[in-house]
């Protein structure tokens, strides 16, 4: 576990900003100290690492929650596209210390201003961005999640936590029961009803990524007693298996 000063330092991101972070729910500290200091496990820091890429490619942080938590989110993509990004961005510095030789050797009438272009790093981070944006589900949210207010998102967020609230009553069941496969159908309504066409492959995944640790099975299994996240996933896995 590593505090809130530290990952401030390692990440080189200031504590006032991680803070935001998590009063926004972008980046949740796995747990707090008994006098309430935040603390940070390796899960947050990749989530952390996420952030900074997107912020990197100018995406609002608004976006940037909605791309995380989308079942579409790929975590090696988005590597790919940091790698590429920083690659330019060196070649960008190394042009700049060229052109600051040249300054040197030849004086201020060496005149070349080709070091500053940054054209290259702009029409990449913008295709980068448009990639996150081009699936039909993505397209479909954003649609239908312009005009919510904090409240509205707040609501949603309450009634899905209530869903796996039930979950966690009838946990210690047969995730194939009649019961727990009513609740998995009433979460893919919601989310078609109130986010994008929720297919079983999209739902299948969802349930992968509840069970799989970080925020979203710790959040879950608050509200419904531990162990709620890997039965409804089990739940889930049965209903787009039949």
């Amino acid at each position: 576990m590593m505090t809130v000063h530290e990952v401030s330092k390692l990440a080189g991101v200031s504590i006032r900003t991680l803070q935001y972070y998590d009063k926004i729910g972008l980046l949740h500290p796995t747990e707090y100290t008994e006098a309430g200091y935040r603390l940070y496990d390796d899960t947050d820091l990749q989530r952390l690492q996420q952030i900074l890429l997107f912020r990197e490619l100018k995406f609002p942080l608004k976006e940037i929650k909605r791309i995380l938590e989308s079942p579409d989110f790929d975590c090696n993509k988005a590597l790919e596209q940091q790698i590429a990004l920083l690659t330019l961005k060196k070649e960008h510095l190394e042009n700049l210390i060229l052109f600051a030789r040249g300054i040197k050797l030849l004086g201020v009438n060496y005149m070349d201003f080709s070091a500053f272009d940054t054209s290259k790093i702009d029409e990449y981070a913008a295709q980068a961005k448009a990639s996150w944006g081009n699936t039909p589900q993505y397209k479909e949210f954003e649609e239908k999640a312009k005009n919510w207010t904090p409240e509205d998102e707040k609501t949603f967020a309450v009634q899905v936590m209530s869903i796996f609230s039930e979950f966690g009553k009838i946990k210690e069941t047969d995730p194939a029961s009649e019961e727990a496969q009513s609740l998995v159908v009433r979460l893919q309504t919601f989310f078609t009803e109130h986010f994008y066409n929720c297919t079983d492959e999209i739902l299948s995944g969802l349930g992968k990524m509840y069970a799989g640790g970080g925020d979203f099975t710790k959040s879950i299994d608050e509200v419904g007693g531990e162990g709620t996240a890997e039965f409804a996933n089990k739940a889930i896995q049965f209903h787009c298996q039949r």
